[in-house]
């Protein structure tokens, strides 16, 4: 069986994130509960990671062993959309918090959206409509996730409605 391989771009750099990875997971588990006893709440953690880290290093050693990487690390990993929708996705994550979920993700969406698919300006912005209107109601009316209110008074607005569909009709 003939184990060679050909390097590919980033598989160096990717072999050494997961060896990192790998010694920080098994770190955390160690400081879950320490090596106090086999039945411990940590120990699961650490057999996982400790496999995880030998895995890595074996990884490690084999693709540095394999020769020198080829050219291309930047047009086939790194490409100039991988790195426009990392900067998109930081910004959704920024935004959350100060500005609440619907802001952030509409323009998220937006963005996202006019980046990606590069129709038309209304399309774009009818759609991420859409898609906001139905991420809001399956997550925050049918399965109640408590998202980050923000900007919009979401509470006020819900129950304004709740009081309009709950008053008793009059007499």
């Amino acid at each position: 069986m003939d184990m060679s391989h050909r390097k590919r771009p980033g598989e160096t750099i990717f072999a050494i994130l997961m060896l990192a990875l790998s010694l920080f997971l098994l770190w955390q588990a160690v400081a879950i509960s320490g090596f106090s006893a086999l039945s411990s709440p940590g120990s699961f953690p650490m057999a996982a990671s400790f496999v995880m880290s030998v895995a890595a290093v074996v990884n490690l050693v084999r693709t540095l062993g394999a020769g020198p990487e080829g050219p291309g690390f930047l047009t086939t990993i790194l490409t100039r959309r991988v790195v426009v929708f990392s900067l998109l996705i930081l910004g959704f994550g920024l935004l959350l918090e100060p500005a609440g979920f619907l802001p952030a993700a509409l323009l998220f969406l937006l963005a996202a959206m006019g980046f990606l698919w590069r129709r038309g300006p209304l399309r774009v912005a009818g759609i991420a409509l859409v898609a906001l209107v139905a991420i809001y109601i399956v997550f925050r009316l049918v399965f109640q996730v408590v998202l980050p209110e923000g900007l919009v008074p979401e509470q006020q607005i819900l129950s304004g409605i709740r009081a309009q569909f709950s008053a008793e009709a009059p007499e």
